[in-house]
């Protein structure tokens, strides 16, 4: 039996690259008097680790996420996953890139916001403006298929 060959990055790992360093984050749905800090890292150019921590908003103390991506040339898709200390739901993403190779689409279903016990499709979507500044923009499916968008986080490179 062969040992298993060790995956390579692909050109689709390129977008996730650029997301490599330490984010100062401030969100339209979070108290912007604290700021989060976001370190996102590379495994080996196959997975990417972005860990966020910061306070909740309203005194809720502080919390950490962690996203991971990565891209599945079997797929043909960006997949990863998000997670919270705030909740006890894993979300799970699947997307591709925009055309214009600036804005990562990604797809999950999780706990609907408005009605409890009932799940929901949701939209997140990274955005590159420039190499140090991007957005992370969340939507929810609506009953008309369309989406809207219930919260932004902006991001500034630190380093």
């Amino acid at each position: 039996m062969s040992a298993m060959e060790m995956p390579k990055p692909q050109a689709e790992h390129g977008f996730l690259e650029r997301m490599v360093g330490t984010w100062e984050v401030t969100s339209t749905s979070m108290d912007n008097a604290e700021t989060w800090t976001e370190v996102c890292r590379s495994l080996n150019g196959i997975w990417f680790v972005a860990e966020g921590n910061g306070e909740m908003p309203g005194g809720g103390g502080p919390a950490t996420t962690m996203l991971t991506l990565g891209y599945d040339p079997a797929k043909g898709k960006y997949v990863g996953s998000w997670l919270g200390t705030m909740m006890t739901y894993l979300w799970v993403y699947e997307g591709e890139l925009s055309a214009d190779g600036n804005t990562l689409s990604l797809y999950t279903t999780g706990p609907d916001f408005a009605e409890e016990g009932k799940m929901g499709d949701y939209r997140e979507q990274i955005t590159f403006t420039d190499i140090d500044h991007r957005t992370f923009t969340s939507s929810a499916r609506q009953p008309d298929g369309s989406w809207k968008q219930f919260m932004q986080a902006d991001y500034a490179r630190k380093r």
